[in-house]
């Protein structure tokens, strides 16, 4: 009996030491959980380095193949008209300066022809009224006769002069508009659109053809206004794109804007929402790729 009462008392001792070790394991296990849901979900610390020790980060955006200003041009039309000659297609490489295409221009050419002809029957009368104004001088210096025949001999030369001078103008308006007629390619590059078809009407302003330099691509990323201030000049950027599974290539950010705009990628996760604001930070590309104007890419900035 002696025994049995030590023996009690130290068992539930043991008992309650036990139990006490048990729920601190519990409660380790719970949070350990709840740490990991909330990693899964993406609810913990999104500036977190990668790995333990690390100090780079990443800002994952989205964005487009682009060019750098002025690589891409719209040949369009400065006159209505008829396309009667289209000299490229798409694909078509061209050279600055080279025609593209050609508007029909009959009506063009009678009209200079009309204002050539205004400019020579002007200038027969101005000969014929500087021989009358020669006579008149004559004859009121001479006494036979009058100030009045003279002012208007001079008028009527006046009036030639003007009428030539207007002819002239015409003559080179519709000249100019003559070369327009005629669309010249601004840039080297490769035809990537065609917008008519030779024999198609065209309004003035109608857009002809699109021309870009390839060779001139960068990527036009659209990073969330919140990672904003993460974003600095030549942080390394990987570029991905669906279509080229286990390609990636590396660029470099090259340019940040003072301003954010609207999103102009819709978000191909509907999770995610389509009114924020975003940066359009610029990426040059290091790498020569397969990728085509316009196409939909995925980018990883680093930052340190």
């Amino acid at each position: 009996m002696k025994a049995l009462k030590v023996i009690l008392p130290i068992a539930g001792i043991l008992l309650i030491a036990a139990m006490v070790t048990q729920a601190r394991f519990f409660e380790a296990s719970a949070m350990g959980s709840v740490e990991s849901i909330k990693a899964r979900a993406g609810l913990g610390d999104k500036s977190a380095p990668l790995a333990e020790g690390a100090s780079t980060y990443r800002i994952t955006a989205e964005g487009r193949v682009t060019t750098y200003p002025g690589a891409q041009v719209v040949v369009g039309s400065d006159t209505a008209g008829t396309v009667i000659k289209l000299l490229v297609d798409e694909k078509s490489h061209v050279h600055q300066g080279d025609v593209v295409a050609e508007i029909r221009a009959e009506d063009l050419y009678a009209a200079i022809n009309q204002a050539k002809a205004r400019v020579t029957e002007s200038e027969a009368d101005i000969h014929l009224y500087e021989t009358e104004v020669h006579r008149a001088n004559s004859l009121y210096e001479s006494a036979v006769g009058t100030k009045q025949a003279v002012d208007r001999s001079r008028r009527d030369l006046d009036a030639a002069m003007a009428r030539r001078e207007t002819a002239i103008a015409d003559t080179h308006r519709l000249e100019a508009l003559l070369n327009k007629t005629v669309l010249r390619s601004p840039i080297s590059g490769v035809v990537t659109q065609r917008f008519v078809q030779p024999g198609e009407s065209v309004h003035e302003q109608a857009p002809i053809v699109s021309i870009a330099d390839l060779n001139k691509m960068r990527i036009e990323a659209e990073v969330d206004e919140f990672d904003a201030g993460r974003v600095v000049l030549g942080a390394e950027v990987t570029v991905k794109a669906e279509g080229y599974d286990g390609q990636q290539w590396h660029g470099r950010v090259e340019e940040i804007p003072d301003a954010v705009v609207a999103r102009r990628l819709k978000p191909e996760d509907p999770g995610r929402p389509t009114d924020t604001r975003v940066l359009l930070v610029k990426v040059a590309l290091l790498d020569k790729t397969p990728l085509k104007l316009g196409q939909r890419v995925e980018l990883e900035i680093k930052r340190k």
